[in-house]
């Protein structure tokens, strides 16, 4: 147990101040301290700094790219909205165009039927006044031949043609154009 001893009572040399040992501890010390100083501590604090800086920008620039994202969607959505409106636009004109083409067709067919309905009407009153003429015509000449079989002599065709025209348009056909 000496040594058990020796601890309780006596000091040891690490606890003991020796002030010459103290002095070159802490002139070694700001020696070291210098040292560090000037070309530890300085090279690292510029490049905390330097890093410092470096995210600084970084934050600023993904700042900037973030609002420029914010306009571009905002500008992407306006022109979306453009487009949409300019796409109905395009659609209500392309049905008033349709809309006003088919009524153009309807008109110009209304009006080709309109058309060929008089001329059809036109071509009927011609045929039947011809019709009618050619009747007359042959009502004539069956007048005439039988009128000269009742009387047993030729009649004088010139003259009794004249009267039997005469007898045939005093006549009304009127029936025969509404059988037509």
């Amino acid at each position: 147990m000496p040594h058990a001893a020796m601890l309780v009572g006596a000091s040891s040399p690490l606890t003991k101040i020796v002030p010459g040992l103290m002095i070159w501890t802490l002139v070694f010390f700001f020696i070291t301290f210098l040292v560090l100083k000037r070309y530890a501590f300085g090279p690292i604090q510029k490049m905390i700094d330097e890093r410092r800086e470096a995210i600084r920008r970084a934050l600023e620039s993904a700042d900037a790219a973030r609002d420029e994202a914010r306009r571009l969607l905002d500008e992407h959505r306006r022109l979306i909205g453009e487009a949409r409106g300019e796409a109905e636009q395009i659609l209500a004109e392309a049905r008033r165009t349709r809309e006003s083409m088919e009524r153009r067709m309807r008109e110009e067919t209304e009006a080709e039927r309109q058309r060929r309905l008089e001329e059809t009407r036109r071509e009927i009153a011609a045929e039947t006044a011809r019709a009618l003429e050619q009747i007359r015509a042959e009502v004539a000449d069956l007048t005439l031949e039988a009128a000269s079989r009742v009387v047993g002599r030729t009649l004088d065709a010139e003259r009794d043609r004249a009267l039997i025209e005469e007898a045939i348009g005093s006549l009304d056909f009127s029936r025969l154009e509404e059988h037509a």
